[in-house]
């Protein structure tokens, strides 16, 4: 039984690096955007026991209370591997725990299955990196706390070493959708570049906006 465990923060403040390129209200209007794909994406996943988001945000609250998600507050504030570590926490009798960012709008239910198809027999961690391997963009474990986690902008190598340190081989399984994460301008290119992003609302609404 494998338990989704997304951190959201206060998406009003989200994405402080696309400064250059969006406005206030543009980057809050793409985080809900973005931030929806990835939640109806985990909905459309078989195989999971449930979502948990941890945040206070109230778009967030309601987009997930509408999916029939669980949400916690508990950690919220305490960034994105504080946020993480809470939910493992509440949800450490579970078999495991899958997390991965709101802002990888491209991630599809199918590629979810597959980080879940390959992730093997506890203890146990799996891992999907950023397209720069420099990100983890999802991280799947069993137990939840089978690994310490600590996330940023190079956490996918430190993660490997982690796992390894804890007497278990990481299971790698790269994703062009969830490795697509956005956070700078650069990103924003990137992906009106890459073909799996096409799909998206995301994309439609960049193009609309004159970015791609």
């Amino acid at each position: 039984m494998i338990w989704a465990v997304v951190p959201v923060k206060e998406l009003d403040g989200a994405k402080q690096r696309l400064i250059p390129a969006l406005a206030p209200a543009q980057r809050l209007e793409l985080a809900q955007l973005m931030l929806g794909e990835v939640l109806e994406a985990l909905a459309a996943t078989p195989g999971l026991a449930g979502v948990m988001l941890v945040t206070r945000d109230a778009f967030a609250t309601g987009l997930a209370t509408r999916l029939g998600f669980r949400v916690t507050t508990q950690g919220a504030r305490e960034g994105h591997t504080g946020a993480v570590n809470a939910g493992r926490a509440l949800l450490a009798a579970e078999a495991g725990i899958l997390t991965m960012p709101g802002d990888i709008p491209a991630v599809t239910p199918a590629e979810i299955a597959a980080l879940l198809a390959a992730h093997r027999a506890a203890p146990s961690f799996t891992i999907a990196p950023a397209h720069d391997e420099q990100g983890s963009n999802a991280v799947l474990l069993s137990p939840p706390n089978a690994v310490p986690l600590r996330f940023g902008d190079n956490s996918y190598f430190p993660h490997l070493a982690a796992a390894r340190a804890a007497g278990i081989e990481p299971t790698i399984v790269p994703l062009p959708g969830i490795a697509m994460d956005i956070d700078t301008p650069a990103d924003l290119a990137l992906f009106m570049a890459r073909p799996e992003a096409r799909g998206t609302r995301t994309f439609a609404w960049l193009r609309g906006h004159g970015l791609g």
